[in-house]
């Protein structure tokens, strides 16, 4: 399978001016750039600038082809909703049916700025569209020298264990922890868990797809439940499964409960959820200011200790090392920054017929 080599910030030029073509505000269009070629740099393929095509036909309000993703509002700017009876421990924002990264990142600063004043801080979204990878949000709280904590569930795509039907998202949980003071500069990058609760997510089957690879055995069941490797079959009427058995599905089911039911936003496996938009996300995002706990520089240290001593301890045969939630994204961040960023061809052709049409150049 070929592949197509971009510089970051070539690539990330493009997808701002693709996204900005479909009527997006420059400012908010950089947001999504940025956080689908964040995602590109982090190993994240399935959530980086393959969803262009795809976030371009949700943006146009005719395209009915697009049974699903059709609600994006380009223009709609996120707002921060007054404060609850509760106080500034919790805030909302209302996403508009925009992009959501911009709704994201609105409700992780707020969320950063609540929880110093207020030791914890939670923040939900509303009317809010895919926001993308959870773990770049969670990163900007500890970057900030708190811990985050965030999930969010989507329209249906997993069955529940034991069962064969498309019932859950794929409802990511992500949780960030600091190994500096204050915000990080160059230091040390932060431990960082962010996962989806089905064995793989739906991102990965589309990445498989466009390299012709099988996934692997356990993740997939085809329209008739049975096993299958094979990523086709879930877009003809297959679903995923939840990873861990019992467990995962259990802490899926949580997190439709949490970030569907206190965002507002439904439960995906009824009618009303996201007012019909299936593409939607109840987001929830969660800050714990160190300092209102412990000593930070303490705590701090106790991490570093902890990530040193797991860093070398004894590799299992054949391993070079063992590494710390995290550690994958910012190697592979880093390796692409110097190297570039790796598109198959497939998808490139993909994104190159969406800038065409949008009268958006690709780079030389």
């Amino acid at each position: 399978m070929h592949t197509v080599i971009v510089d970051r910030r070539e690539l990330h030029e493009l997808a701002r001016a693709i996204i900005a073509a479909a009527g997006t505000p420059d400012d908010m269009a950089n947001d999504v750039a940025e956080g689908l070629v964040e995602a590109n740099l982090c190993g994240h393929d399935s959530h980086g600038v393959m969803r262009l095509p795809g976030y371009v036909s949700f943006s146009q309000t005719k395209a009915e082809a697009s049974r699903i993703f059709n609600r994006v509002r380009p223009a709609a700017r996120p707002e921060l909703m007054p404060e609850s009876r509760l106080g500034l421990a919790i805030r909302r924002v209302d996403g508009g049916w925009g992009w959501g990264q911009p709704a994201a990142r609105l409700a992780t600063r707020t969320v950063i700025a609540q929880a110093l004043k207020t030791g914890v801080a939670t923040v939900t979204i509303s009317h809010c569209n895919h926001v993308g990878r959870l773990g770049e949000y969670t990163a900007m709280i500890a970057e900030a020298g708190l811990i985050g904590f965030a999930t969010c569930n989507a329209g249906p795509a997993v069955a529940p264990f034991n069962g064969r039907e498309r019932l859950f998202g794929t409802n990511p949980f992500s949780f960030a922890v600091p190994r500096t003071v204050g915000v990080r500069g160059d230091g040390p990058r932060p431990i960082l868990v962010d996962f989806a609760t089905s064995g793989v997510a739906e991102g990965k089957l589309q990445v498989a797809q466009a390299k012709g690879l099988p996934v692997g055995d356990g993740l997939l069941i085809d329209k008739d439940g049975q096993p299958t490797s094979d990523p086709a079959a879930f877009y003809d009427g297959g679903a995923l499964l939840p990873m861990g058995l019992h467990k995962g599905y259990g802490v899926s089911v949580m997190a439709d409960l949490l970030g569907g039911g206190l965002s507002g936003m439904g439960f995906a496996c009824t009618p009303r959820f996201g007012e019909g938009n299936l593409a939607g996300n109840g987001f929830l995002i969660t800050a714990y200011n160190i300092s209102d706990f412990v000593n930070v520089s303490e705590y701090v240290s106790k991490v570093n200790e902890l990530y040193a001593r797991v860093r070398s301890s004894q590799p299992a045969r054949g391993v070079e090392a063992v590494l710390l939630p995290g550690d994958p994204e910012w190697i592979s961040r880093e390796l692409r920054l110097r190297e570039g960023i790796p598109i198959p061809e497939v998808t490139w052709d993909a994104i190159s017929k969406t800038a065409a049409e949008l009268h958006v150049p690709l780079p030389v």
